[in-house]
C-alpha cells in the first residue's frame, strides 16, 4: 500500500518550489509501460503547461485536487476556451476529467498546489502529448503573458 500523507505532499511542494519549471511529479507507477500512469503533480504559480491533447494513442486524463487551487481549461481546435473550472477542495470542486482528443491545460492558482493525476498508459515521450501550435511552447517568451490572458478569459484575476 502506498499512503499519500502530509509529509509526502510537503516534500514534493518543496521540490516544486526549487524546480526551474516550478513543478514536479511523484510517480506511483513503477514503469512507463504501466497501463495507468498515476502521479502527484506539485505545481507553483508561474509554471506553464502548454495546452495539449492526448490523441493517437487516445488517452483520458483526470485531475483530483489534494491541496491548493488550479484552473483546468478545455479548448477548441482554434484555441478558444470551450469550458473551464477551478478545482479547489475548499470550494467543493474536487477534480476534472478530460476526454481523449481534447485540447487542455492546467494552471496552479495558489502556492503549494498538489493534484493527483491519472492518465491512460503506457507513456512514451514520442507520442504522449500533441502540443497546440496556437500557444507558446514551454520556455518561450510569452508563456507568462499567455497564462495571465487565459486566466482573465476564464474570469480569474491574477
Amino acid at each position: 500500500m502506498t499512503i499519500i500523507h502530509d509529509q509526502m505532499i510537503t516534500e514534493i511542494i518543496k521540490e516544486a518550489k526549487t524546480s526551474t519549471r516550478k513543478r514536479i511529479n511523484y510517480n506511483f507507477h513503477k514503469t512507463y509501460d504501466a497501463n495507468v500512469q498515476r502521479m502527484l503533480n506539485a505545481m507553483e504559480p508561474g509554471t506553464y503547461v502548454q495546452p495539449h491533447k492526448h490523441e493517437n494513442p487516445d488517452k483520458v486524463e483526470a485531475f483530483i485536487i489534494l491541496k491548493g487551487k488550479a484552473l483546468v481549461v478545455e479548448f477548441d481546435n482554434a484555441g478558444e476556451v470551450i469550458t473551464s473550472c477551478v478545482i479547489s477542495a475548499g470550494d467543493g470542486v474536487y477534480g476534472a476529467e478530460i476526454a481523449s482528443c481534447v485540447w487542455h491545460c492546467i494552471l496552479p492558482l495558489a502556492s503549494g498546489t498538489v493534484i493527483y493525476e491519472a492518465k491512460d498508459g503506457p507513456y512514451s515521450s514520442a507520442n504522449d502529448k500533441h502540443f497546440a501550435t496556437w500557444s507558446p511552447k514551454e520556455g518561450d517568451p510569452g508563456c507568462d503573458q499567455y497564462s495571465k490572458a487565459l486566466m482573465q478569459r476564464c474570469g480569474i484575476n491574477s
